[in-house]
Formats: structure tokens, sequence, C-alpha cells
């Protein structure tokens, strides 16, 4: 390594040793014939005192110019430590200086230039200490996650990327075939069908940390390709599925915030939130520190579309109904009551699942409510009404947002700003400056016009 230090590690017993720290420039400051470097890396920053000499040969260092400098570690006098930072007991008293990126004047000011101009330059926008500390929680939240549920027993299993168009609520990104000319895979929007044939199959805990794609309108926790953790249990009931996700959250919250968490959280129906928030995503937070966590169940099964004239799925045409309401779907759809459950935090709706349909008959049924013809629900959920003819388990599970979730726990808005490269409010790339044109020869190859 370049480098024996980080520029957030060194302390007061570390004075005496000769050290190199690698990093950027923060900022360079010139007192007569000497100077001061403040230099940084992710864990930290670290007060470079630069002699006569080297000042000569380095007299205007700019603001994110990578260096490695050696020298001596220094104590600070008591009445000289800077109590306001990690590394405030000592200072690294240079004997070299090795410019190794020069940088020019930067483009933008993280705190103060506008959302275009960081993602036009976000690999600028990420050296900041705000985009540091999101994606370093990210990190954590993920790391947290696979531990808990590796530790429970679940295994992490990956889903295809490349699958088949199903209607899900939102338009799917779709991606012509080569070798079948006018043929096109979609990009999923979650693994939903995916995880349900695994439970199938035998493998009764499933997770994955999941990329989706959904082409939808923007809006602040909203991404055209986002992250979640997919979670399925089989032979389970929706009570197994409160406790597994309440204490995971418990652990992500201890192992990223160091909050202590208070379970079980509180439940309502969807009935009472309605009621008495007027909003199935109720805020009961009293201040952006105070998470509190809520259990929203016994979401109707349809909601009538206007426009389509029909019902559709409330969640996914996958979501086992009520038991004592299945009697109803035939006659009064809008009264079926599901088993799915929406955990909300804050205001915002983190996760969302249910029990499954196991049985093939309930879910011919469905197809039927949502008006779904036989063939065409042949044609496009063969296989998962297949795989229920042949000892399909009672299954459940539930999806969390990951960058709605960071987004929460480090106080951001928009979730733009826990995703390392995310598109804009358009669904663009502005650092990629995508989506782009293809060639002819690309377009010939795929068959299109």
């Amino acid at each position: 390594m370049l480098r024996t230090h980080t520029c957030g590690e060194l302390r007061k017993s570390h004075a005496g040793k000769k050290v190199t720290l690698c990093g950027w420039v923060d900022a360079h400051r010139v007192q007569g014939k000497l100077s001061f470097i403040v230099l940084r890396d992710r864990y930290g920053s670290t007060q470079v005192f630069v002699n006569p000499k080297l000042t000569e040969q380095h007299p205007h260092l700019l603001k994110d110019t990578v260096v490695i400098i050696s020298g001596e570690v220094k104590a600070r006098p008591d009445k000289q430590v800077k109590k306001d930072s990690e590394t405030g007991e000592i200072e690294l008293s240079a004997s070299s200086i090795d410019v190794q990126g020069p940088c020019d004047e930067l483009p933008l000011d993280p705190a103060t230039s506008t959302e275009e101009t960081r993602l036009k330059y976000r690999y600028l926008d990420l050296r900041s200490e705000r985009m540091q500390k999101n994606l370093m929680v990210r990190h954590k939240v993920l790391h947290a996650m696979h531990s808990f549920l590796n530790d429970k027993n679940f295994l992490n299993i990956e889903t295809p990327m490349l699958a088949k168009s199903t209607p899900e609520g939102a338009r799917d990104y779709l991606v012509p075939s080569r070798k079948f000319p006018g043929k096109f895979f979609a990009l999923p929007q979650s693994p939903q069908i995916f995880k349900q044939l695994l439970m199938v199959s035998g493998f009764d805990k499933y997770y994955q940390i999941a990329r989706c794609l959904r082409d939808e309108d923007l809006r602040a926790d909203r991404q055209p390709e986002f992250t979640q953790l997919d979670v399925e249990m089989a032979f389970v009931e929706e009570e197994d599925v409160y406790t597994v996700c309440e204490e995971l959250m418990k652990f992500i919250f201890k192992e990223a915030l160091n909050v202590t968490l208070k379970t079980p959280f509180p439940r309502l129906t969807h009935a009472e939130a309605m009621k008495k928030h007027k909003t199935d995503k109720p805020n009961l937070s009293k201040a952006k520190d105070d998470f509190q966590f809520l259990w929203i169940t016994e979401f109707p099964l349809f909601e009538y579309d206007k426009d389509a004239k029909r019902y559709v799925s409330e969640h996914h045409p996958f979501t086992a109904p009520n038991e004592k309401d299945i009697t109803l779907m035939e006659k009064d759809p809008a009264k079926v009551r599901s088993t799915s459950y929406d955990l909300v935090l804050n205001g915002f709706e983190m996760g969302s699942g249910s029990i499954r349909i196991s049985d093939a008959g309930v879910q011919k049924k469905v197809f039927s409510a949502l008006n779904i013809a036989e063939a065409e629900a042949q044609e496009k959920f063969g296989y998962l009404l297949d795989s229920l003819q042949f000892g399909a388990p009672r299954m459940g599970g539930i999806a969390f947002g990951v960058d709605r979730l960071v987004a929460v726990m480090t106080g951001e808005e928009s979730i733009r700003d826990v995703i390392a490269f995310p598109k804009n409010k358009d669904a663009k790339d502005l650092m990629l400056d995508s989506p782009s044109d293809i060639s002819k020869e690309q377009k010939k190859e795929l068959g299109l016009q």
C-alpha cells in the first residue's frame, strides 16, 4: 500500500512515528513561508504542517488535488488540541509531498450547486461528507441484512434479470431479442414469481438484495432502477413474517445507527388507518430522528379502476384472500380482504408483503375477478399455475425498499441522495448522457426500425 495509515487514524499515541498518508487536499492555507494542508479521505482528515522548502515547491495546491504526504506525527500542545476532530491531538510534519493527481478548478460545490450539476458530476459530488456518510450507512444496512438473514438460515439466491413481461401495475423495461426477432425479454419489476417458485422447490427460506426496474413516472421516492430486500418463507402465517421483520429492523437500526427500536410494532387494519388517519401510511413520529414503525394489515384484495372499468389488484395478483372472504370474490370483490400487510416508517411505506396463493383453484378465481381470461392467464402465468399443482406449501414474504429505508434513516428527502449513481427526475443519467441513440447496425441486428 502507498499509505501506512488513513487520514482519520492517527492519534497522540502515534507521535514520533514516520507515516505516509494519501488523500485529497481539502484546504491549503499559506502563511508567509509556511503552509498548512488539511488532507482528507473517507476515514477522516489530518492537518499537515508544511515547512518553507516544501511550501516553496508547492505554493498552490488546489482543492481536491490528490497527494501522497510522508512525515513525522507530532503531538499538539494541550492548548492547541482540536477537540472537534478525531485527529485533533496531532498534526503531520511533512517531509515530502508527491502530487499524484492535479485537480482543475471544480465545476461544482456540493453544498450550493443544483441537483442537475451534482448528478452530471456525480463522481465529484460523491466526495462530499454528506454523500460519503449516506453511502456508508447504506453499506451498514446491507451488511446487517445479510448477517441477520444468514444467521436465521435464509438462503441468498439470485433470480433472472431477463424475464417475461407480466402486468404488475407499472410498465416493463423491454429488451429486444436478437436470436428471436420480434420477441422481447422484460427486466424484472420484482422477483415475485421466482421466489414463489423457490418455495415450491423446497427452499423454505429465501432472500435476495435484488435490483428491480420499472418504467414509471418519477417522484422523490422513485427511481427506474431500485434495490429491494426480497424475503420469502414457506410454512408460515402472517405472525411469522411480522416477527422476522421486526427482529430484522431492530438489528439493522442497532448496527447502522446504534438506535434501539421498541418491538413489537403497533398495528392497524387498513380500514382503521383510513378512518383514523385518512391514509394507509400514517406518520407517528414526533421528530426526521424518531423512528416509528407501524404495520398496516388487511388491505382490500381488489380496487376498482374507473378508467379500465374493472377490478385490479391492490398489491399483486398472487396475494391470498382472507379465507373468510373467498365466497365474496364473484359477487362482491370490493369487500374481499387480503392477507397483505405494509410496514410503514414515519409516513413512508418501507415494505409490502402478503401470504401468497398456494392453491391453483383460488389463483384462477383471482384471475377471473381481475378479468384475466383463462387463456391469457395460462399464457402469462402458466408455469406458476402448473407449479401449484405439484405440492405447493403455504408461503408468505415481504419486500423492503432499501433506497427508501436508507433515505429515512439518513434524513434525506430524496432516495437519489442515498444511491451512488441515480437517474434524475426524468429518468435520465446526466453523467453518462443516457438513454442515448444506438447505431443503425445495432438496430438492424435487433430487428428494430
